[in-house]
């Protein structure tokens, strides 16, 4: 990225000069200057915006605010000229919209850097070909012991075996099993990342990442429950965004219900895979979570249904599923004996056992996927309900 059209911000008493000479010139065209309490209205044709202001002063507070609004939509980053911060100051410049923080002195290669990550941070991560950011596919299941973590793994591996490049989030923050159902060696995890600190990048995600056998590249959760806390969704959204911008698809597996990390990563994908299994208890629990999804503003062609044990003989049949979800599920996973033994394996069973239909039924999902129109992620809802409706949700959760 070169080229560079930036709002710059300046501080009282901030020498312009001094900003001009920090600058990469043959990368960053300032094409406003603002100073101290100068007023501006209307649109802004810069990229992103850039505050030049000295260490812990309030006025700076005000001015990423304000810059915020001016840029709507777009980055704002800190650049400090000088003084030490403080780290209660660190949390209030990023709480007023700041999206990154560069301390004076610094090369023109890095300050050109983090202005780049910045941006495209900020467009949803945009793949360095220039492709457009990678479906993510979140997996929900309203009511717990449906499958998900065997549907989240057996897909994630099926997609690989199709040549796509997968990334697999295990969101079940306090008692996640993808690393069990993948054998993976619990090296690194989300929480992890999370403390790591600094800026977050692709980079960066990519060094916490374990590959699997398939070439599924897998995120894990923390390895401890009370470890879940230190993810917060404004984390979550973050990182499923750059992995968008490194993969093809993100599969999420997620936990039971409506947390506000589920909901964090439902408001971040493209498809949403609800999972159930032929039992009245699950059915019921698919249907509430069916209507939930609807209040939130989800399009029904973004949702796919997918009914675990479908063939397990309890007195349900498939008309009475259709009666109760008010839509045919689109797709039927058959039990399978040899399913557990996987699991017990670590071993999935579309590499386990891949003519079985069991494996067929999951690379059948796959296809679902890799021959689906691509869709924009849920950046916001659809027009067909109003912005309120998920963050008032967000916050209840």
């Amino acid at each position: 990225m070169s080229g560079i059209r930036a709002l710059v911000a300046l501080e009282s008493g901030v020498n312009p000069e001094a900003v001009r000479a920090a600058l990469p010139p043959d990368d960053i065209e300032v094409v406003e200057w603002l100073e101290g309490a100068a007023k501006r209205t209307g649109e802004t044709t810069a990229d992103l915006a850039i505050v030049a202001c000295s260490a812990n002063s309030g006025s700076a507070i005000s001015m990423i605010e304000r810059a915020a609004k001016l840029v709507s939509g777009k980055p704002v980053v800190v650049l400090q000229l000088e003084g030490a911060h403080s780290n209660g100051y660190m949390h209030q410049v990023f709480a007023a919209g700041a999206d990154d923080i560069i301390v004076l002195p610094e090369t023109p290669e890095h300050i050109r850097h983090a202005l780049q990550k910045a941006i495209a941070r900020k467009r949803g991560s945009i793949h360095a070909d220039g492709a457009a950011p990678a479906s993510l596919v979140c997996l929900l299941g309203p009511k717990g012991g449906t499958g998900k973590t065997v549907t989240a793994c057996n897909l994630s591996v099926a997609l690989a075996e199709k040549g796509q490049r997968v990334s697999l989030v295990d969101l079940d923050l306090q008692f996640g099993d993808v690393g069990l159902g993948l054998n993976l060696k619990p090296e690194q995890s989300i929480y992890a990342l999370a403390r790591a600190g600094g800026t977050l990048d692709a980079e960066k995600v990519d060094d916490y990442l374990i590959e699997h056998e398939s070439g599924v590249r897998v995120l894990l959760a923390p390895f401890r429950p009370d470890q879940a806390g230190a993810i917060q969704p404004e984390f979550i959204v973050e990182v499923l965004a750059l992995l968008r911008s490194v993969s093809d698809f993100v599969v999420v597996d997620t936990p039971a219900g409506f947390s506000r990390d589920v909901i964090a990563a439902v408001d971040s994908s493209t498809d949403i895979c609800v999972i159930g299994t032929l039992d009245m208890f699950s059915l019921k629990d698919t249907k509430l979570g069916l209507e939930t999804l609807t209040r939130m503003g989800y399009a029904d062609d973004s949702i796919r249904v997918i009914l675990n044990r479908s063939d397990s003989h309890v007195g349900i049949g498939k008309n009475d599923v259709a009666w109760i979800l008010g839509r045919e599920p689109d797709l039927l996973i058959p039990s399978d004996r040899d399913i557990p033994r996987s699991v017990t394996k670590g071993n999935p069973i579309v590499s386990a056992q891949p003519r079985s239909a069991a494996a067929k039924a999951f690379r059948a999902l796959a296809d679902l996927y890799v021959n689906a129109p691509t869709r924009e992620a849920a950046d916001a809802p659809s027009p067909a309900a109003p912005p309120r409706v998920r963050k008032t949700l967000l916050r209840k959760a």
